[in-house]
């Protein structure tokens, strides 16, 4: 089929899957970067079980494949009298693995806070939440800016994960297997898709230099 002919049949459905992988996007990147904050915060923690606790969560998360973690929330969950709903464990799956990579980088962008910030906020009589909250993590997420954003992109593209559960509506990568069971979209059906994942990781990559723009006259 040719790209006017997909477009002219299973347009609406490109819309949706296009929508829904926007969708898992966002809130996987919220529960990510808030995750992996919180991570973070634990990474740097004075309290050891805190610390060790952190290090084995970011060391499970960061080595785990994303298909067997979804495979586990679909299938062995409800063994355990869990039943989630298919969008649910995507969107798990999808938050889970980047908030590892995401403390990864903040803790990259800590290391590059001057230590004698610490030691100055630490004589002022400031406390350990008061240096995170007003010294650390403003800093560390400003000097992570583009590697989060690359994080964002890949948690998009983590996204595709939705093809392999009976997602409705599906994303970009499910929409491909669905025109192709159901008729012959052949690499024209991955292309459109391809071409729709690339312009929405162009927009992620755009807005995120511009942030980093900003931020860096801070700096």
């Amino acid at each position: 089929m040719s790209v006017y002919e997909l477009l002219s049949e299973y347009g609406s459905r490109y819309v949706l899957a296009l929508l829904t992988t926007w969708e898992l996007t966002f809130f996987a990147a919220i529960i990510s970067f808030v995750i992996g904050i919180v991570v973070t915060v634990m990474r740097v923690s004075p309290i050891k079980p805190l610390r060790a606790v952190s290090e084995l969560y970011v060391q499970i998360f960061r080595n785990i494949p994303g298909a067997s973690l979804l495979i586990l929330l679909v299938y062995a969950l409800p063994y355990l009298d869990v039943v989630l709903s298919y969008f649910a464990c995507v969107l798990i799956a999808a938050s889970l693995i980047p908030s590892a990579f995401c403390s990864e980088y903040l803790m990259a962008g800590i290391n590059t806070i001057d230590p004698g910030q610490i030691e100055a906020a630490r004589s002022l009589g400031m406390t350990f939440s008061q240096i995170i909250r007003k010294v650390v993590i403003p800093q560390a997420l400003r000097f992570s800016v583009l590697p989060l954003t690359n994080l964002l992109v890949a948690i998009m593209l983590t996204t595709a994960l939705a093809s392999q559960v009976p997602l409705n509506p599906t994303d970009l990568t499910g929409i491909v297997s669905h025109i192709n069971t159901h008729a012959v979209g052949g690499i024209t059906a991955f292309m459109i898709s391809a071409f729709l994942y690339c312009m929405t990781a162009l927009v992620i990559g755009f807005a995120g230099n511009l942030i980093d723009r900003k931020v860096r006259l801070m700096r």
